[in-house]
C-alpha cells in the first residue's frame, strides 16, 4: 500500500518513491537543508538506503515521508518514518534554505502530521536540538508539545509529541 498525495494552499505533497530519487538525494546533500538531522547529510548511496527504507515505511503503516513541492519544483521532504533508537513513528521534515522564512516547513509538517494520524497512527513523536530555534517553532506550532529530554553526542534533545485519540481520527 502506498500513499496519496497531499495538497495544502501552496504545496504538492507526494509519498516519495524512486522518481523522486535525484532530488531527494540532492536535498539530503545540502549542508543547510541536512546537517540537523540525525546522521547529516547524507551521500547517494546513504540516501538511496533510506529511500528504500521510506517506501518500505509506507507499505508497513500507511504513512511515510512526502516529497514536497512548491509550483512543482522540490522544496523539501517531511513524513514520518520508523526511528533507529526505537522511540516510535517520529515526524521529520526538511526544506532548502533558499524555501525557508514562508512557513513551508510548517505547512508541509502539519498536513503530513494529520495524515500519520488518519492513517492510525496515535502518537507521533519529533526530536530537535534544543538550539535548533527554527525547528522547535515548527514542531509547537503544529501543536506538538515537549515530552522529555535527552543528550546526544553533547547536544541537548527535545522529545516534542502529539497524541491523537481515536475519535480526533
Amino acid at each position: 500500500m502506498t500513499g496519496r498525495s497531499l495538497r495544502t494552499a501552496r504545496l504538492t505533497l507526494d509519498p516519495v518513491s524512486w522518481r523522486d530519487m535525484d532530488d531527494i538525494a540532492r536535498l539530503k546533500a545540502d549542508g543547510g537543508a541536512f546537517a540537523m538531522m540525525l546522521g547529516g547529510v547524507r551521500n547517494r548511496q546513504q540516501a538511496e538506503a533510506e529511500m528504500a527504507s521510506d517506501v518500505a515505511c509506507w507499505a508497513k503503516h500507511g504513512a511515510g515521508m512526502f516529497a514536497v513541492r512548491e509550483n512543482g519544483k522540490l522544496v523539501g521532504i517531511t513524513g514520518v518514518h520508523e526511528r533507529p533508537d526505537g522511540r516510535g513513528m517520529a515526524l521529520r521534515f526538511s526544506i532548502y534554505p533558499w524555501a525557508g522564512g514562508r512557513g513551508l516547513a510548517r505547512e508541509a509538517a502539519a498536513a503530513a502530521l494529520r495524515q500519520a494520524h488518519a492513517s492510525g497512527l496515535q502518537r507521533v513523536i519529533a526530536i530537535a536540538r534544543e538550539t535548533n530555534i527554527a525547528s522547535r517553532k515548527v514542531l509547537g506550532g503544529i501543536g506538538m508539545h515537549v515530552v522529555e529530554q535527552f543528550d546526544r553526542d553533547g547536544h541537548e534533545m527535545l522529545v516534542f509529541e502529539s497524541v491523537s485519540s481515536s475519535a480526533d481520527i
